[in-house]
């Protein structure tokens, strides 16, 4: 197992830096490496860019977080903080909430939600003059009770100390403190009273609000949690397929290119065009690189990562740490998989090699060589191997003897 990693990865290194077996010099391999850098880094643009394609779940159900706020709040201004949320202070110069949701859809696959049209069309029609200007009055009030709260609290930290001066005689003049003793507790209860007498204003202007029409009509909406059900149930649905949508556009950017270089470099080496095959063979390379990247991410976030997480918290509660556990043991497995499939089917050796000395080509670097020739004059590889029955030597990688018919063991291969 561990020899034929060595030479999988000999092999590798080898057909990566090296044209017609022969080592490319230090300009050219610089070359290739800013050749490969830039590709690499525009394959990652182009993957991040067709993940995007599809409409995101945030963007499918915009309102669905607003909705889940409103449903956890317990405070009894949740009313007032809903509509607040929908009345921007300038109006102007900003597309209604409507046609914002709707810009999710340019260029985009899939469908804003209905349901969120529709809560989109109640806020934009609890946007108008009239309303805007409570809002205004109502934050204006509320910086007026901060800046009197604010003094209070300056007021008494300070206490302890004007007593102190009172005590010790200490004239008015040469105090430190805003507020004299005599004062402190006269400004305090001035002050409450305007703090109270502005919450009550506060008051009457929210209740004034929440009881415009629109408002009522709005409220009411978004209370309907049967609508709003279906849009949780979606959004719940996108999440845990969303994943797995853009691994499939990221696949359909990349296994084109792929098979594309595959083809190239296969070409490359049946005609002997070896800085074809050197470059088809680093693009190949590259483009496999974000695919890995892509599935291991995947594994982390996607349907499978959702399965084990559903059934370990289901089986074990709390003990989600078993998900790594599970992940240790399916990723090298999923690897020996992947090795074990581009052995046998995309890298073969025997099919290579089959498919060369039909051709006349060294079963190594599948340069052009005579019928009789024992080394290839390009490469010096050893063409044949001798027969493990009739001793007689047959051709090197192929299953049988060309002499008496005998399989050839894997070992003289």
């Amino acid at each position: 197992m561990f020899a034929r990693i060595r030479r999988i990865l000999s092999q590798f290194f080898s057909k990566s830096r090296t044209i017609n077996n022969e080592p490319l010099n230090k300009v050219s391999l610089v070359v290739i490496i800013i050749i490969d850098i830039f590709i690499l880094i525009n394959v990652f643009t182009g993957i991040d860019d067709i993940s995007r394609w599809h409409i995101s779940p945030t963007a499918a159900y915009p309102c669905y977080s607003e909705w889940q706020n409103y449903q956890t709040k317990t405070t009894k201004d949740k009313d007032y903080d809903i509509v607040r949320l929908s009345l921007p202070y300038n109006p102007n110069n900003q597309l209604s909430f409507q046609r914002n949701y709707q810009q999710a859809e340019v260029g985009h696959l899939g469908k804003v939600s209905k349901t969120c049209l529709q809560y989109a069309d109640y806020k934009d029609k609890l946007n108008n003059p009239e309303k805007q200007e409570i809002i205004k009055t109502i934050d204006r009030e509320q910086a007026r009770i901060s800046r009197l709260e604010q003094t209070n609290s300056t007021i008494k930290s300070q206490y302890d100390s004007t007593l102190l001066e009172k005590i010790a005689g200490q004239g008015r003049e040469q105090s430190i403190n805003q507020v004299s003793a005599e004062k402190a507790k006269q400004t305090l209860e001035q002050n409450n009273r305007q703090i109270s007498t502005l919450k009550q204003e506060i008051s009457t202007l929210k209740n004034e609000l929440l009881t415009k029409p629109e408002n009522i009509s709005f409220l009411a909406f978004i209370k309907d949690t049967n609508q709003f059900r279906e849009v949780e149930k979606g959004y719940q649905q996108a999440s845990f397929w969303y994943p797995s949508i853009q691994l499939a556009f990221q696949s359909l950017f990349l296994l084109p290119l792929i098979l594309i270089a595959l083809s190239v470099h296969n070409f490359a080496q049946r005609r002997g065009y070896g800085l074809v095959s050197l470059i088809s063979w680093h693009l190949l390379v590259i483009f496999f690189i974000p695919l890995i990247v892509k599935i291991f991410e995947f594994l982390q976030i996607g349907v499978i990562f959702r399965f084990f997480f559903d059934i370990i918290s289901a089986l074990f509660g709390g003990l989600l740490f078993l998900i790594n556990y599970i992940y240790i043991l399916l990723i090298p497995i999923i690897g020996f998989g992947i090795i074990q499939f581009f052995q046998k089917f995309v890298f073969n050796v025997k099919v290579q090699a089959a498919s060369r000395v039909q051709k006349s080509r060294c079963v190594n670097c599948a340069k052009k060589i005579r019928h009789l020739d024992t080394y290839c004059p390009h490469c010096g590889y050893y063409q044949d191997v001798e027969c493990q029955n009739c001793h007689n030597l047959t051709y090197k990688h192929l299953s049988y003897c060309k002499h008496c018919g005998t399989a050839q063991n894997s070992s003289n291969l």
